[in-house]
């Protein structure tokens, strides 16, 4: 705000000064022409410079009427440029935007534990519909202004950055180093890649999943960073492939996952640090008696290639920071992850 205001300050300042003047000359002046105490020269002056119109507080002499002609003149001229240089603060900084941008500034502030979508893409817009729909906040980071994002932008849960996500002072300002996650959605390969690159190099241990428009950037982005590189087209295809060969595999694994006709869902939970199940194996946890859940998947802190091993058996040994994949109700899964957290 006070940068924006800067420019203004010297303008302002020749207005104030010049009314001063003008509350000088005609102070003095009616105490001269007319003879009045400084009090009442000066606030016949102030309702003359002011324009209030609140008529005379004695009669004037002719000199006296002539002075308050004068005075009135230069005055108006005051007046006027005094609006004008406020109408040009409205008009030239935006300030019902600077407003707007103080309380997303605000709101950012008190950010944590969020979810970063860079572009407001096709792809950008599903990403938050479904982080939303989890529960989770959400700051989209995009270069371009649209009225759909701006009232979008109102939402509780959803703050718009306007700016270029792969510099560092865009990723800084959504709030990377409290964010739980990133999603690379820009328009091409090469900002998908410099994304990564700084955002890797801002938060090692943020998981960040970054989009592909050619296969043959998969890998280049997986080394710049990226956990998860993810190509729609190949994605599509074996998606098509599976639902043509597997419809009924298919069609569980779409409801478990996005929650529709089932009351399944597909979710992961992970071992706090000071979790009882630290050092256990899966048959001690007996998480099916302590849960109703089975756990499908385990994928371990301590493998460096993050595959998930599936099926584990009952010896399979639970660590800190080890995340596991279950299918249940939502009852379930809340269950579980306050017992792996206690």
């Amino acid at each position: 705000m006070r940068e924006a205001l800067s420019p203004f300050k010297a303008r302002l300042l020749w207005v104030f000064a010049y009314l001063l003047v003008l509350l000088i000359v005609g102070t003095l002046g009616y105490m001269h022409l007319e003879g009045w105490s400084f009090l009442d020269a000066l606030y016949m002056s102030v309702i003359s410079v002011t324009a209030v119109g609140f008529g005379e507080i004695h009669p004037l002499s002719d000199g006296g009427r002539v002075f308050t002609m004068i005075l009135l003149g230069f005055s108006v001229i005051g007046l006027g440029l005094c609006w004008a240089i406020f109408a040009a603060i409205f008009i030239e900084t935006d300030l019902g935007g600077l407003l707007e941008r103080y309380k997303m500034e605000k709101k950012l502030a008190e950010t944590k534990d969020h979810y970063i979508i860079c572009g407001w893409g096709r792809m950008g817009r599903v990403i938050v519909d479904e982080v939303r729909n989890m529960g989770f906040s959400c700051v989209i980071i995009e270069e371009s202004s649209e009225p759909a994002l701006a009232s979008l932008g109102n939402s509780d849960n959803v703050i718009v950055v306007q700016g270029d996500a792969t510099k560092e002072q865009t990723l800084a300002k959504a709030r990377i180093d409290e964010a739980r996650g990133l999603a690379a959605c820009l328009t091409d390969d090469a900002e998908n890649l410099l994304l990564c690159l700084t955002a890797r190099g801002m938060r090692p241990d943020m998981e960040i999943v970054a989009r592909a428009y050619n296969e043959e950037s998969l890998d280049k982005l997986r080394r710049a960073g990226a956990n998860h590189a993810i190509s729609p087209t190949l994605t599509g295809a074996v998606r098509m492939a599976a639902t043509l060969l597997r419809p009924s595999v298919v069609s569980f694994l779409d409801a478990a996952t996005e929650g529709r006709g089932l009351s399944l869902r597909l979710e992961e939970a992970v071992i706090a640090a000071d979790s009882v199940l630290v050092g256990k194996t899966l048959a001690d946890a007996r998480i099916p008696q302590k849960t109703g859940l089975v756990v499908l998947a385990m994928r371990q802190q301590s493998d460096e290639s993050k595959h998930a091993q599936y099926n584990p058996g009952p010896n399979t040994i639970l660590n800190r920071g080890d995340t596991m994949i279950v299918l249940g109700s939502e009852e379930q899964i809340e269950s579980l992850r306050t017992y792996v957290s206690n």
